[in-house]
Protein backbone atom coordinates (compact mmCIF):
# COMPACT_ATOMS: atom_id res chain seq x y z
CA UNK A 1 0.00 0.00 0.00
CA UNK A 2 1.59 3.47 -0.74
CA UNK A 3 2.85 5.63 1.76
CA UNK A 4 0.27 8.47 1.11
CA UNK A 5 -2.63 6.28 1.64
CA UNK A 6 -2.98 7.05 5.90
CA UNK A 7 -5.17 8.46 7.62
CA UNK A 8 -5.54 11.95 5.61
CA UNK A 9 -5.64 9.76 2.18
CA UNK A 10 -8.21 7.52 3.33
CA UNK A 11 -10.39 10.78 4.41
CA UNK A 12 -9.56 11.66 0.98
CA UNK A 13 -11.14 9.01 -0.62
CA UNK A 14 -14.05 8.41 1.98
CA UNK A 15 -15.11 12.01 1.21
CA UNK A 16 -15.27 11.51 -2.85
CA UNK A 17 -17.34 8.25 -2.21
CA UNK A 18 -19.95 10.54 -0.24
CA UNK A 19 -19.67 13.08 -3.26
CA UNK A 20 -20.08 10.08 -5.82
CA UNK A 21 -23.07 8.74 -3.64
CA UNK A 22 -24.68 12.47 -3.84
CA UNK A 23 -25.50 12.11 -7.71
CA UNK A 24 -28.29 9.13 -6.30
CA UNK A 25 -29.95 12.53 -5.27
CA UNK A 26 -29.19 14.44 -8.57
CA UNK A 27 -32.04 14.67 -11.15
CA UNK A 28 -31.30 14.51 -15.04
CA UNK A 29 -32.38 18.13 -15.41
CA UNK A 30 -33.28 18.27 -19.42
CA UNK A 31 -36.09 15.82 -18.91
CA UNK A 32 -38.03 18.77 -17.49
CA UNK A 33 -37.45 20.20 -20.58
CA UNK A 34 -39.60 17.54 -22.17
CA UNK A 35 -42.34 17.31 -19.76
CA UNK A 36 -41.49 15.20 -17.48
CA UNK A 37 -42.58 15.75 -13.68
CA UNK A 38 -39.02 16.07 -11.85
CA UNK A 39 -40.34 12.93 -9.32
CA UNK A 40 -40.19 10.95 -12.49
CA UNK A 41 -37.27 11.21 -13.86
CA UNK A 42 -34.00 9.91 -13.38
CA UNK A 43 -30.87 11.06 -11.63
CA UNK A 44 -27.38 11.14 -12.40
CA UNK A 45 -26.28 7.81 -10.25
CA UNK A 46 -29.52 5.86 -12.60
CA UNK A 47 -28.31 7.25 -15.99
CA UNK A 48 -24.48 6.64 -15.08
CA UNK A 49 -25.37 2.76 -14.18
CA UNK A 50 -26.84 2.06 -17.43
CA UNK A 51 -24.36 3.83 -19.28
CA UNK A 52 -21.41 2.08 -17.81
CA UNK A 53 -23.67 -1.21 -18.60
CA UNK A 54 -24.48 -0.34 -22.14
CA UNK A 55 -20.45 0.92 -22.78
CA UNK A 56 -19.05 -2.46 -22.00
CA UNK A 57 -21.52 -3.93 -24.62
CA UNK A 58 -20.71 -1.38 -26.88
CA UNK A 59 -16.67 -1.87 -26.37
CA UNK A 60 -17.12 -5.42 -26.95
CA UNK A 61 -18.96 -5.11 -30.10
CA UNK A 62 -17.02 -2.35 -31.00
CA UNK A 63 -13.43 -4.15 -30.79
CA UNK A 64 -12.74 -1.97 -27.19
CA UNK A 65 -11.21 -2.67 -23.85
CA UNK A 66 -14.76 -3.13 -22.03
CA UNK A 67 -13.77 -3.08 -18.78
CA UNK A 68 -11.90 0.60 -19.05
CA UNK A 69 -15.31 1.66 -21.11
CA UNK A 70 -17.18 0.71 -18.81
CA UNK A 71 -15.00 2.35 -16.45
CA UNK A 72 -15.23 5.95 -18.46
CA UNK A 73 -18.94 5.26 -18.25
CA UNK A 74 -19.38 5.43 -14.56
CA UNK A 75 -17.10 8.29 -14.08
CA UNK A 76 -18.27 10.33 -16.77
CA UNK A 77 -20.63 12.69 -14.71
CA UNK A 78 -19.19 12.64 -11.45
CA UNK A 79 -18.04 16.33 -12.05
CA UNK A 80 -21.95 16.53 -12.35
CA UNK A 81 -21.80 16.19 -8.13
CA UNK A 82 -20.57 20.33 -8.36
CA UNK A 83 -21.48 21.68 -11.14
CA UNK A 84 -25.09 19.95 -11.56
CA UNK A 85 -26.65 18.34 -14.70
CA UNK A 86 -26.13 21.11 -17.36
CA UNK A 87 -28.25 20.51 -20.70
CA UNK A 88 -27.00 21.58 -23.82
CA UNK A 89 -29.84 24.47 -24.02
CA UNK A 90 -28.36 25.57 -20.73
CA UNK A 91 -24.58 25.36 -21.96
CA UNK A 92 -25.95 28.09 -24.34
CA UNK A 93 -26.07 30.73 -21.83
CA UNK A 94 -23.83 28.94 -18.92
CA UNK A 95 -19.93 28.26 -19.22
CA UNK A 96 -19.76 25.08 -17.21
CA UNK A 97 -16.53 24.32 -15.71
CA UNK A 98 -14.02 21.90 -17.30
CA UNK A 99 -14.97 18.35 -15.92
CA UNK A 100 -10.95 17.50 -15.76
CA UNK A 101 -10.33 20.46 -13.25
CA UNK A 102 -14.04 19.56 -11.24
CA UNK A 103 -12.78 16.21 -11.10
CA UNK A 104 -9.07 17.35 -9.73
CA UNK A 105 -10.41 19.31 -7.07
CA UNK A 106 -12.50 16.55 -6.35
CA UNK A 107 -10.04 14.07 -5.16
CA UNK A 108 -7.46 16.67 -4.06
CA UNK A 109 -7.11 15.14 -0.73
CA UNK A 110 -7.43 11.36 -2.37
CA UNK A 111 -4.22 9.15 -2.74
CA UNK A 112 -2.43 9.74 -6.13
CA UNK A 113 -3.53 6.70 -7.12
CA UNK A 114 -7.09 7.73 -6.66
CA UNK A 115 -6.53 11.29 -8.38
CA UNK A 116 -4.99 9.38 -11.56
CA UNK A 117 -7.51 7.10 -12.24
CA UNK A 118 -10.27 10.03 -12.20
CA UNK A 119 -8.39 12.37 -14.06
CA UNK A 120 -7.35 9.45 -16.88
CA UNK A 121 -10.98 8.48 -16.90
CA UNK A 122 -12.53 11.88 -17.03
CA UNK A 123 -9.33 13.21 -19.40
CA UNK A 124 -10.09 10.67 -21.60
CA UNK A 125 -13.74 10.56 -21.92
CA UNK A 126 -13.25 14.56 -22.40
CA UNK A 127 -11.32 13.94 -25.38
CA UNK A 128 -13.45 11.41 -26.72
CA UNK A 129 -9.81 10.06 -29.32
CA UNK A 130 -9.82 6.12 -28.16
CA UNK A 131 -12.06 3.76 -29.17
CA UNK A 132 -13.00 3.15 -25.34
CA UNK A 133 -14.52 6.62 -25.04
CA UNK A 134 -16.32 6.86 -28.52
CA UNK A 135 -18.27 3.94 -27.22
CA UNK A 136 -18.68 5.74 -23.37
CA UNK A 137 -19.97 9.05 -25.28
CA UNK A 138 -21.94 6.74 -27.95
CA UNK A 139 -23.51 4.57 -24.37
CA UNK A 140 -24.32 7.97 -22.89
CA UNK A 141 -26.14 9.28 -25.63
CA UNK A 142 -27.70 5.87 -26.26
CA UNK A 143 -29.23 5.58 -22.61
CA UNK A 144 -30.61 9.20 -23.93
CA UNK A 145 -31.89 7.41 -26.34
CA UNK A 146 -33.31 4.05 -24.33
CA UNK A 147 -35.08 6.49 -21.70
CA UNK A 148 -36.59 8.81 -24.06
CA UNK A 149 -38.17 5.51 -25.66
CA UNK A 150 -39.16 4.69 -22.56
CA UNK A 151 -40.74 7.90 -21.81
CA UNK A 152 -42.40 7.64 -25.29
CA UNK A 153 -44.03 4.46 -24.14
CA UNK A 154 -45.67 6.04 -21.32
CA UNK A 155 -47.20 8.58 -23.18
CA UNK A 156 -45.03 11.66 -22.94
CA UNK A 157 -44.79 12.75 -26.89
CA UNK A 158 -42.70 15.11 -26.46
CA UNK A 159 -39.24 13.39 -26.54
CA UNK A 160 -39.56 12.97 -29.65
CA UNK A 161 -36.79 15.28 -30.64
CA UNK A 162 -34.60 14.24 -27.89
CA UNK A 163 -34.98 10.90 -30.20
CA UNK A 164 -33.78 12.42 -33.05
CA UNK A 165 -30.72 14.04 -31.18
CA UNK A 166 -29.51 11.28 -29.34
CA UNK A 167 -29.88 9.04 -32.95
CA UNK A 168 -27.78 11.56 -34.96
CA UNK A 169 -25.15 11.85 -32.32
CA UNK A 170 -24.26 8.42 -32.47
CA UNK A 171 -20.71 7.32 -34.25
CA UNK A 172 -20.58 3.76 -33.77
CA UNK A 173 -22.09 1.47 -36.08
CA UNK A 174 -22.88 -0.72 -32.92
CA UNK A 175 -24.31 1.68 -31.57
CA UNK A 176 -26.64 3.30 -34.19
CA UNK A 177 -27.76 -0.81 -34.95
CA UNK A 178 -28.93 -0.94 -31.07
CA UNK A 179 -30.33 2.57 -31.18
CA UNK A 180 -32.67 1.60 -34.47
CA UNK A 181 -33.31 -1.92 -32.58
CA UNK A 182 -34.42 0.10 -29.89
CA UNK A 183 -36.74 2.46 -31.75
CA UNK A 184 -39.14 -0.79 -33.17
CA UNK A 185 -39.55 -2.26 -30.19
CA UNK A 186 -41.83 -1.70 -27.10
CA UNK A 187 -39.59 -0.95 -23.75
CA UNK A 188 -41.05 -3.75 -22.04
CA UNK A 189 -40.62 -6.58 -24.37
CA UNK A 190 -37.25 -7.68 -22.29
CA UNK A 191 -39.77 -9.26 -20.39
CA UNK A 192 -41.07 -12.05 -22.50
CA UNK A 193 -38.93 -15.20 -22.21
CA UNK A 194 -37.76 -16.16 -26.05
CA UNK A 195 -38.61 -18.88 -27.81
Amino acid sequence: MEREFDGEGAVGVARLLFEAGSLRALPRTGWRQDGIPLAATETVAEHSHRVAVIAAALAALEGADPNRTALLGTLHDVPEARTGDLTPLTRRYVTAADPRKVVADQTAAAPSAVRGLFADAIAEFEEGTTPEARCAKDADKLDCLLRAVEYRAAGVPAVQGKIDRCRAALTTASARRIADAALALDPSDWQVAPA
